[in-house]
């Protein structure tokens, strides 16, 4: 759960800088006014009670997530837990572990993007926690119809147990998951996970660094779900 500290903030300012020119991000002011201060619309989203039987406290949870009795531990491929602090008031949803990834989520040029997408909204991997829908890499990288509401059901339950404040979730399987709706119809505006303790989570869909990596045009979206992400969290 731990990570390193020691952040070289002049690269991690150059990739911010990298990351907004891709975005198409050229001034510092729009041409019309923006109410900074006001609160955005937030649509409400009723959600299914979270699983039941799954372990209540975290630590516990995050074993089980990974062990023989997750529905991933019949695939045949490595097993990844989360990462990340667990009091993090941001946390990171995706749908599975990329094919480089060995030990941590989201490696390779995946990640590399990711972490300019991070460093663009001031934050890094040290101070979110991020986790996948599933835990091990499907065959063909696509979360088994057969298994996504089980796996739903458990993405929603590791939610709660973190209780971040703001969550992203990107890309269709981690919208579903969570949302249970596709990406394209949950883009766009805060949504709101309400679960078993009665609190509420605002949640961001926006698309997935692998899919930005084959549609560069699609940054420029990519951006404004990340300043809705960050619009009021402190």
């Amino acid at each position: 759960m731990g990570a390193d500290q020691n952040i070289d903030w002049a690269k991690a300012a150059a990739s911010a800088l990298e990351w907004w020119h891709d975005a198409g991000v050229d001034t510092l002011v729009d041409e019309l006014p923006r109410d900074w201060l006001a609160a955005p619309a937030i649509e409400v989203v009723e959600q299914a009670p979270v699983a039941e039987g799954l372990p209540m406290a975290l630590d516990a949870f995050l074993k089980w997530r990974t062990g023989l009795a997750a529905p991933e531990a019949g695939w045949g491929a490595a097993m990844i837990a989360a990462c990340g602090p667990a009091s993090a008031d941001l946390m990171v949803l995706v749908d599975c572990p990329e094919r480089d990834d060995r030990d941590a989520l989201m490696s390779g040029a995946t990640g590399r993007l990711f972490d300019r997408m991070l460093a663009a909204i001031g934050r890094s991997r040290a101070d979110i926690h991020l986790t996948a829908v599933c835990a091990a890499r499907p065959t063909g990288g696509r979360t088994p119809r057969e298994t996504e509401a089980r796996l739903g059901e458990i993405a929603r339950h590791h939610v709660a147990l973190v209780a971040p404040k703001r969550l992203l979730v990107m890309g269709d399987a981690a919208s579903r998951a969570v949302l249970s709706t596709e990406l394209a119809a949950a883009r766009g505006r805060l949504q709101c996970f309400s679960h078993n303790g009665g609190k509420r989570i605002d949640v961001v869909a926006s698309f997935h660094p692998r899919f930005l990596l084959d549609k560069p045009a699609a940054k420029a979206e990519a951006w404004k779900d990340l300043q809705l992400l960050i619009g009021g969290l402190t």
